[in-house]
């Protein structure tokens, strides 16, 4: 009996130290992330700025309604772009670009399931496309649904990329059409100094979101808060 604990004893404390090493690897959290540097939900600070995004666009009509709103109260965004949709609305690009907006990625087809490598030449795809129609190469990027794993983000540092989140208080939820109202009620009632708020300009009737924005912008602007690009967020952080 002593023979069989001095032999299978070394082998359980290797699998507990196997088990160890793989759940620190595999369970990366936010705390990690946001030490790290590699992934962005929000930043601490007193300023009363805020970082606006949108995601899956460009779409003709609806990101042009939503880029004169903007245009209205001076405000910045960051749009993180789908690039098949890039390719068929370089004009509306162009515009966002030479407004002063952000632009970043968000994939090229949106692919709700993919591999790392299949996810990197969706990126350097849409990076291209951007490229092409403005100059400009994006550093920002954003996972498809949020969704990403710990292998996905290695390789994406790797490339260079910041990956940008949202406060997840501020997921307006504006794809599933819940309302003119409540996205504005969700905005509104949770934002904070320093969030980043999660809104939508294509994939879809943005209908909602356009008349919310009219709303949103206008009542913040009366509390005082600048509407910031991610970077110039990330730029706040970094001062202090």
């Amino acid at each position: 009996m002593k023979k069989f604990f001095q032999m299978v004893l070394p082998i359980c404390l290797l699998m507990i130290s196997f088990d160890v090493k793989a759940s620190t690897y595999e369970n990366k959290g936010r705390k990690y992330y946001e030490e790290a540097g590699q992934i962005v939900w929000e930043i601490k600070t007193d300023e009363k700025i805020i970082a606006l995004t949108f995601d899956d666009g460009p779409h003709r009509k609806y990101t042009t309604q939503i880029l004169d709103i903007l245009e209205k109260y001076n405000a910045k965004a960051t749009f993180f772009i789908v690039g098949q949709n890039a390719e068929k609305n370089p004009e509306v690009i162009s515009r966002m670009y030479n407004e002063g907006h952000e632009l970043a990625n968000h994939t090229f087809t949106h692919p709700l399931r993919t591999n790392v490598p299949n996810l990197l030449k969706e990126i350097k795809q849409t990076d291209e496309t951007i490229q092409k129609i403005t100059g400009f190469t994006p550093t920002l990027f954003r996972p498809v649904e949020g969704q990403y794993s710990d292998a996905m983000i290695e390789a994406i540092s790797k490339e260079g990329y910041k990956v940008v989140m949202w406060s997840w208080h501020l997921d307006t939820l504006d794809w599933k059409s819940p309302g003119t109202n409540r996205i504005v009620n969700t905005v509104l009632k949770g934002v904070k100094e320093g969030n980043i708020v999660l809104f939508h300009d294509g994939g879809g009737n943005r209908k909602q979101t356009v008349e919310a924005m009219e709303s949103i912008l206008a009542e913040l602007e009366k509390q005082g808060y600048r509407f910031v690009t991610v970077s110039e967020l990330l730029d706040v952080q970094q001062t202090k």
